[in-house]
């Protein structure tokens, strides 16, 4: 009986790529907050979902949206530090949980190919 390691493990290698992909984007983000006319951008689970569900690969280009601030800027800037700041290690916690979990999910298809 073969293995095939797609589907033991599921969607979290997508998700580590995805997560991984955000934090990019979001640190691009931080980096231009003193940028005039920079727009925000994010990616959206439900989108980048959709995608793997279709293909089995992420991609940010199609996926990025660009972020409505809650206070306007006068120089045209849409980054709100703060806001990417919390959305930063927010994904950040995610991807240590993705990765742990994946971790053990390895770890168990380890034990189980070793007979223990």
């Amino acid at each position: 009986m073969a293995l095939k390691l797609d589907t033991a493990l599921g969607i979290h290698p997508q998700m580590l790529q995805y997560r991984t992909q955000r934090m990019q984007i979001l640190a691009n983000n931080m980096a231009n907050s003193d940028t005039p006319n920079y727009k925000a951008q994010d990616l959206t689970f439900l989108s980048s979902f959709e995608m793997v569900n279709n293909s089995r690969e992420l991609t940010v280009s199609p996926e990025a949206k660009y972020r409505i601030p809650h206070q306007r800027s006068l120089t045209g800037n849409t980054v709100e530090l703060s806001v990417e700041q919390a959305k930063f290690a927010e994904t950040t916690a995610n991807y240590q949980f993705s990765l742990n979990f994946l971790k053990m999910k390895i770890s168990g298809l380890k034990s189980a190919i070793e007979g223990r």
